[in-house]
């Protein structure tokens, strides 16, 4: 299973090939994120967290995708520099890949099959009905911002909803927890 997680081939930011291999021993926070998403402003909670418990051990590993009212149109180089300008992100961000559906990635495919259903649902899955959308159901990524947590032997451990912001006692604990072991 570790092994799985580390080993799936997946593209920098800048488009160099690489795989998660170099984080083996850290905690990995890994979020599918966009640019123009009522989600957006996470980036500053995530980015807060990555500067709090970086030097612990804690890599948060971002994903763009554009799987959800095309809501992250740009090219890498577009994204990289709007998280940037726009939120000083400093945490790694990898080139756009598909969450969800028929073309979802394999990292994607292996973190979904993993923990099949997020932790703490908030008001976002009904916000999206009342807009008049069809959320995806578990175990398929429901928006922009869902987060999963991977322990330092490449486990998968936690998942959480997209509205369940960076800063929340659920995420910061969950987190604590795998430095601490």
């Amino acid at each position: 299973m570790a092994a799985s997680v580390y080993n799936i081939p997946i593209k920098t930011i800048d488009g160099a090939e690489t795989t998660l291999n170099q984080y083996q021993g850290k905690v990995l926070l890994i979020v599918n994120v966009a640019s123009k998403c009522g989600l957006t402003p996470q980036y500053e909670g995530l980015e807060q967290l990555y500067k709090d418990k970086k030097a612990e051990g804690l890599e948060i590993l971002g994903f763009p995708a554009n799987n959800f009212l095309a809501q992250e149109p740009g090219s890498d180089e577009e994204i990289q520099q709007f998280c940037s300008l726009n939120y000083q992100v400093d945490f790694p961000l990898f080139s756009k890949i598909s969450v969800a559906g028929e073309d979802k990635h394999p990292l994607y495919q292996a973190l979904t099959a993993a923990i099949p259903d997020r932790t703490g649902e908030g008001p976002w899955k009904k916000d999206l009905i009342d807009y008049g959308l069809t959320p995806n159901e578990p175990p398929e990524v429901l928006w922009n911002f869902e987060k999963f947590l991977v322990n330092k032997q490449g486990e998968i451990v936690a998942r959480f909803a997209p509205d369940i912001k960076a800063d929340d006692a659920r995420i910061v604990d969950a987190v604590n927890a795998e430095l601490a072991k």
